[in-house]
């Protein structure tokens, strides 16, 4: 499966069967040159994981793919057309299948009211949980690791990672750090034996 990260929590994913392109948000950059894609698909409503602004140029040079958000992400969307996809549900997007997981964002501080959040499945081997530490039904290829945010510590998503032990961990969600390789290098300290610690260099399609 060839990937390809525009920062923060935007990726390309191109199955082969599908070309899909999750969370492309505010923090992001890169993906508005991205054609050919059969799906956008957003976890949640924060503005670093769709930005409105960029979101119709970007539908409109790919008139064949389908808006997939969750729930939250919908009551922003207006006259947008969208589906609204949540946990439980498997849809198949081109010759790819994709396995909705979650429910809800990472609680950022409880006096926060917790938004709706959907974790993205795909083929069964690349998981992109957004704003959460969603565990996969199975073991997976590729996790898609968040790094830093105002709901994460260190600590949590070594745990994540570990949790799910997958062949190989991209760090992602990074766009609030000053220095993300500080955080890289302890990924890579940590992993368990089986999990390679894979940066990618921005927008440039790489085999996971």
């Amino acid at each position: 499966m060839q990937t390809t990260h525009f920062g923060h929590s935007c990726l390309l994913l191109d199955t082969g069967a599908a070309r899909l392109l999750f969370d492309p948000g505010t923090f992001s950059t890169g993906f508005e040159a991205v054609d050919g894609l059969d799906a956008v698909l957003v976890t949640h409503q924060h503005f670093d994981h769709i930005d409105a602004d960029r979101l119709g140029a970007l539908l409109a040079a790919n008139p064949d793919a389908s808006l997939i958000v969750d729930s939250g992400t919908a009551e922003q969307l207006a006259d947008i057309e969208h589906e609204v996809v949540a946990p439980g549900a498997s849809i198949q997007v081109g010759g790819s299948r994709i396995d909705v997981l979650g429910g809800e964002h990472a609680v950022i501080h409880p006096d926060i009211p917790v938004i709706a959040n959907n974790a993205y499945l795909i083929d069964g081997t690349h998981l992109h949980p957004g704003d959460s530490f969603t565990p996969p039904p199975a073991p997976v290829d590729v996790l898609f690791l968040p790094t830093g945010a105002p709901w994460l510590k260190l600590s949590e998503a070594v745990d994540y990672m570990r949790a799910v032990a997958p062949r190989t961990a991209v760090p992602i969600h990074e766009a609030v750090l000053a220095r993300p390789a500080m955080h890289y290098r302890l990924f890579e300290q940590l992993a368990p034996e089986q999990t390679t610690v894979r940066v990618l260099d921005r927008e440039t399609a790489t085999a996971l």
